[in-house]
């Protein structure tokens, strides 16, 4: 009999999902929680993906010609005060400055001191403050348009927390771009979600859905939310990033107006969009396995680690000047236009070092001991074909085609998603049978349910209300591939002419 598999993260995702996700990200080395409540300690291997996920997107965006700007992290009440709407949909979230120093108490202890003349808001999103400066900045239809993007941290006091998911703090990036044309401005935002979910699906190789998000679950303030939605593995949606026409709604209460060329004062046409380090979760929960994190090698801080194996009784020397050799030959080799990054890990504390790398999701584990040494040869493991995935390859061919290598793991990472995500979605069209799709069938296990459902809407906001409140399932969005097609409403019985996704959702 062989050895039993045992998996390196407990509980398994089979076992208790939520606690699986908050073991992988310790044992992976990602993040831990901070001294600060609902906040996030993003460590340096978790960082590296969030580096290369702002390095990609940077690229993508200047491509478009937006240009990187950064505003402040401060926003007077007054400014959120203006549109209404937007400070509605803010305001339990907001973290108020009303004091700008501190001194000594009665009791010695710190206290504020130095009221604000104006409390100032942490910023929660920054379409006010950056409105503010676009009335200084914008006077003529010459002016325009103004596509500015930030990379910058966001506070929102979340009442419960998860790392990456959801944190009191976190990271994003955030575009605001003005035009001239209400036209210009949503061609703008649908262009910037395509670029979302090419990001989504080609570097970290989640498969999303792209549409329209219903009028109660879009931006506070805009006049349409664009969105793409994944799947976890637990079936639930994950919004993985969204892009808003905000049509002139903030341009109004931000006074951006320009002259067109008949010499007339317009008011311009705006748009948001944005993605945050919500995205390291979606990677964890869509590529991760009872072993720890799978990532992306287009996405992955490094595309190989190289483990030498050293004994007593071989020469360290000649490994390690093996393995150098072979770091510098697959150091020339590029993939996807960089070059391969290799580690090595030269830490004597015998076969765990592989699966410290394994629970981190570096694509390729590289074992070099004496046997691969005098066949000039390596031994491979793939971290997308766990637990038997290890063979012994020829040093030269395995250098020559570690692109190829690299491109057949970030496809096979794809590829599982897509079909996990294909499997788990289907149509309903009758109440009862969508009622019971939704009902966990385990109550011991709540978290695993359910799916992406297909079902007619008839449009009406107490049927999406009815439905959130019987099941905690909302419209995620109104796919933009949407075909003409009548129906019958999935709670109503009302007439519909197309089908929306309806998921439970982070």
């Amino acid at each position: 009999m062989g050895k039993k598999y045992k998996p390196a993260i407990s509980p398994t995702r089979e076992e208790d999902y939520s606690k699986w996700y908050q073991e992988v990200i310790k044992a992976s080395d990602l993040a831990e929680h901070s001294s600060v409540r609902g906040c996030m300690v993003i460590k340096p291997w978790g960082y590296s993906i969030w580096e290369n996920i702002m390095d990609i997107l940077n690229k993508m965006f200047k491509s478009t010609g937006v240009k990187n700007a950064y505003f402040p992290l401060f926003i007077p009440l007054s400014f959120m005060e203006k549109e209404a709407e937007h400070v509605e949909g803010f305001a339990k979230e907001c973290a108020v400055v009303t004091h700008h120093k501190l001194e000594k108490g009665k009791n010695n202890n710190l206290v504020p001191a130095g009221p604000l003349t104006e409390p100032l808001i942490i910023r929660p999103t920054s379409e006010t403050i950056i409105g503010e400066s676009f009335s200084k900045w914008i006077k003529s239809y010459r002016d325009l348009p103004v596509l500015i993007n930030q990379w910058a941290n966001v506070v929102r006091w979340e009442m419960r927390t998860r790392i990456f998911l959801r944190t009191s703090e976190f990271l994003w990036q955030e575009g605001h771009t003005a035009h001239e044309t209400k036209e210009e401005a949503k061609e703008r935002a649908r262009m910037m979600l395509d670029i979302y979910k090419k990001f989504a699906e080609e570097y970290l190789a989640i498969p999303v859905s792209s549409g329209v998000k219903s009028i109660s679950e879009k931006f506070p303030g805009a006049v349409d939310t664009l969105c793409i939605e994944a799947m976890m593995q637990d079936k639930k949606a994950l919004q993985a990033g969204t892009s808003h026409f905000l049509g002139q709604n903030f341009a109004k209460s931000s006074n951006i107006r320009f002259t067109t060329k008949k010499e007339v004062e317009e008011l311009a046409w705006t748009t948001s969009w944005g993605v945050s380090t919500r995205l390291i979760g979606g990677l964890i929960m869509t590529h991760g396995d009872d072993n720890g994190i799978i990532l992306p090698p287009k996405i992955a801080p490094a595309h190989v680690v190289l483990l030498p194996i050293i004994r007593k009784s071989i020469d360290a020397e000649k490994i390690m000047s093996y393995t150098n050799k072979l770091a510098g030959k697959l150091r020339e080799k590029l993939y996807n236009n960089n070059p391969v990054i290799v580690e090595i890990d030269k830490r004597d504390i015998g076969g765990t070092k592989g699966w410290d790398w394994i629970k981190k999701g570096i694509p390729l584990r590289v074992e070099i001991g004496q046997r691969d040494m005098d066949q000039n040869s390596v031994f491979v493991g793939r971290r997308d074909m766990l637990p038997n995935e290890k063979k012994s390859v020829n040093r030269d061919e395995f250098i020559a085609k570690i692109s190829q290598i690299l491109d057949e793991i970030q496809n096979s990472i794809f590829s599982k998603a897509n079909d996990f995500k294909n499997e788990n979605t289907i149509s309903i069209n009758k109440t009862n049978m969508f009622y019971d799709f939704f009902t966990p069938k385990n109550h011991e296990k709540p978290e695993i349910h359910g799916g992406f459902v297909l079902s007619h809407w008839c449009g009406s906001e107490n049927c999406e209300k009815k439905i959130k409140k019987d099941l905690s399932v909302t419209i995620r969005c109104i796919p933009f591939e949407n075909k003409y097609e009548k129906g019958n409403c999935i709670c109503c019985n009302a007439e519909s002419t197309q089908r929306v996704i309806f998921a439970k959702s982070y």
